[in-house]
Parts: C-alpha cells; structure tokens; sequence
C-alpha cells in the first residue's frame, strides 16, 4: 500500500489531524516526525473532542501503531498526560505507541527561557507558545540535549550530564536574565520518576520503521505546523524551530525519500495564521471576524484567536513547490458557505512591481484579488463530491488551477464523515 507524507501547506492550523484520523483507517502506521507540544491537531469522532498534542491522531483508531519520531522534542510531562487523558476515555495505548530514543527531552530551564526571551523582545516578540519547544532545539544543535536514551538509561549518566546542563542553564537564567534558576535535586527527581512511565515506548525507531516497511506495512507520516512556519523556508523569524517541510520528515524519522509515494498538501479554504508575522491576506475587518467566528478559529494549544483571510494562492503554490505535494486536501470549505462573493490572492503588489512568486520578505506586499462568485448555500451536510454545489466546485477547480496541483479531499465540517475524496490517492 501507498504511503502518505501529510504536510501542511499554510501556516499550520490547516486540519491536518482530521485529515490523519480519516486516512489513519487505510494505514498500518503513523508517524510524527517534528515539532512538539506548542501544536494541537483536533479530531471529533461522533460527539467526542480530542486534541492531541504530541501523540498521531491516528492513535484514536484501534489497532493502529503510532511513532513519535527523532524530530520531535517531547515534553515528558506533556506526553503523559496525554496518554493518562486517552486511557481515561476508553483509548488503548499499550503495544501501540512508540517513542525515538533519539528524541530530544523538553525540561523546565528550556520554558523559563522561552519565556523570558519572549518577555525581552517586547513588542517585537515572535508569538512562541513558550513550551519550551525553541530552546530544546537549540541545545540540539548545540550538541548538549539530552535524549530519551538518556532519560530512560543510565540513572547515573543522566544525572551528570542534567547537572552540568543545569549548571550552565543557571548561569545563564541568573546573571543575564535576572531570573531565578532551577533546582537541580528536584529536577533530576522528576524526571527519573517520568523515565520510569516512559521506559516501556521508547525504541529505537529507525530499525522499528524499515523492519514493518520490509513487510511492506503502509505508513501515514504527520508534520505539525506548516510550510510557512518552517524555519528554512517560512516567514523567518516568525516561524516554528523545526522543519514542517517534506525534508523533516526524512530527519525527524529516518526514511529516505524513496519511501515517498504521495504527498498531500492540507490546506484552508481560506487562510488563517496565529501569533506574529506577516499575512498578507489578512482581514482585519467583519469579513476576518466572521471568517474567525464561523470556523471557531482558536488555537488548539494555546486558545489564542487566529488572524484570518482570503486563500493565498501564492502562498500554498510555494509550498507545492518545496515540499513536491502531490494534491492537496481542502478543509473547512463550509465556512465559506454564506458568501455573496469570495475573493482569491492570485498576486502581490511590493512596492511599484506586481509579482506572482511568492518572496522571500512578504512584510510589504498588498494582496491582488480575482472574486469568485459565492455558492450561498449549506455544503456541511454533503457527503459526496459530486453534491456540491456548481459554484463551490468551481472554486476549487480555480483552486487547484492557481496551486497546480490536483485536490484530492475535500471536508466540510469538523466530522470524520464530513469528509470525502474527489480523486482516491491512496
């Protein structure tokens, strides 16, 4: 069977963990490969909510197995509680999740600094979840993280090395933020106690992914965030420390490219971004707050309100291009349903020249507009593609016509049967 990278093309907050639990069913395995517990993927599965953190969706199917790879830094705490919420509601976890002992471990200095850096560049903050999630990946580049191995391993090595990362955290925290360091004993004790609940995940995953892919298992490879928050190729500095990119999937699990057979691409059919940085379509008007109202556009993670805007085609084409998506899945197209008129980013206007590339700075361009007339009828009780509306497939057939690429899923709501292919790709 096919396996599926699964990226998201906007700022994250597409739907990609709705698209996870809908395509979870058709695969045998599930693997995040980036970023930590600053992101939410929501599932709702009949009447119930999950919002899952750092665990795959794909965990609320039975039998599934799901993978957290080396590209995710993990907050211990966080992942148990995770899974002490899902056992509570009936979700086996045993024998079905595994955890990459190459995984870098979040610790308390890590959120204090993500704090009151935060705190120190005032109005020119960046909008980090302060989770820690920053710092954890700069002590990897740095070369003086600690691992899950580490965690889960030699008691004794893992209390030098927590020590002498402490030692020079405190150093740090003290006399250049003038913030109260951390206490070493209470620390180490803490964590030895998480060690002790983790032990029985933690694996090497490499081997444990190309072992089921020479028995030709299927996998569903999950990113969170999206392209425009990747470190590399998105709206730098206001981005994730990760790479939501196709090329964090390769090393954030392990794989080669060669086990690529389609990448999807999740998108709004709208856009929306959360935190600082720029937008270009954004709308700080009625239309941005109904857009917001209509799709309950709240952080998952942190409940902040997110900006909203027209699609931007510019935007979701230059992801198509970085991470070679394949087609992409339309979310949330109900929202627009109450629209006379919708308007779509074909171009920007930066300064005395109009460009249809999406740049490397977008901090001063004015969006250029085409307006698609509006279908101005229900579509979140349609179960089929061929319901729509006319008008709404002509939306996103100029959709796709602007991205290049195919749309191969549409939904229209927040359930898993409000959901459905317009082309099968798996």
């Amino acid at each position: 069977m096919a396996n599926v990278f699964l990226i998201g093309a906007q700022w994250g907050d597409e739907g990609k963990g709705k698209i996870v639990d809908f395509l979870s069913s058709k695969k045998d395995i599930i693997v995040r490969f980036q970023g930590g517990n600053n992101a939410g993927h929501t599932v709702n599965i009949e009447e119930k909510k999950f919002v899952l953190h750092l665990i795959p969706s794909g965990i609320l199917h039975k039998n599934k197995i799901c993978v957290i790879g080396c590209g995710v830094v993990i907050d211990p705490k966080a992942l148990l509680d995770e899974i002490d919420e899902l056992t509570q509601r009936g979700i086996d976890i045993n024998n079905r999740l595994k955890v990459s002992a190459r995984a870098h471990v979040i610790f308390p200095y890590h959120k204090i600094l993500d704090n009151v850096k935060e705190k120190k560049r005032g109005s020119d903050m960046i909008g980090t979840t302060c989770r820690g999630i920053g710092p954890a990946y700069v002590d990897k580049a740095m070369r003086m993280g600690l691992r899950m191995h580490d965690l889960v391993g030699d008691k004794e090595i893992f209390y030098k090395k927590l020590k002498q990362n402490i030692k020079e955290k405190n150093v740090l925290l003290e006399k250049v933020f003038e913030t109260e360091g951390v206490d070493f004993e209470s620390v180490y004790k803490e964590y030895i106690e998480y060690a002790e609940k983790l032990r029985k995940y933690v694996c090497d995953v490499v081997s444990y992914i190309h072992n089921n892919a020479e028995e030709e298992k299927s996998f569903l490879f999950e990113g969170a965030q999206g392209t425009l928050l990747d470190v590399d190729f998105g709206t730098y500095p206001y981005v994730t420390s990760s790479h939501p990119t196709i090329g964090g999937t390769f090393t954030g699990c392990g794989v080669s490219p060669k086990y690529v057979d389609n990448v999807l691409g999740i998108a709004k059919a709208y856009t929306t971004r959360v935190g600082k940085g720029p937008f270009v379509t954004e709308l700080n008007d009625e239309i941005g707050k109904n857009l917001q109202e209509k799709g309950r556009e709240f952080g998952a993670t942190t409940g902040r309100p997110r900006r909203c805007g027209w699609f931007d085609a510019l935007a979701v084409r230059y992801a198509v291009r970085v991470n070679g998506i394949d087609s992409l899945a339309i979310t949330k197209l109900d929202i627009l349903d109450g629209f006379k008129e919708i308007k779509i980013c074909t171009s920007y206007k930066c300064g005395d020249k109009v460009i249809d590339q999406f740049p490397v700075d977008v901090t001063n361009c004015i969006p250029q507009y085409e307006t698609i007339e509006g279908w101005n009828s229900p579509t979140d009780n349609i179960r089929d593609y061929k319901d729509l509306p006319e008008k709404a497939v002509k939306y996103i057939n100029r959709l796709s016509e602007l991205t290049g690429v195919k749309i191969s899923i549409v939904s229209v709501g927040a359930k898993r049967q409000q959901t459905f292919f317009k082309d099968m790709i798996l």
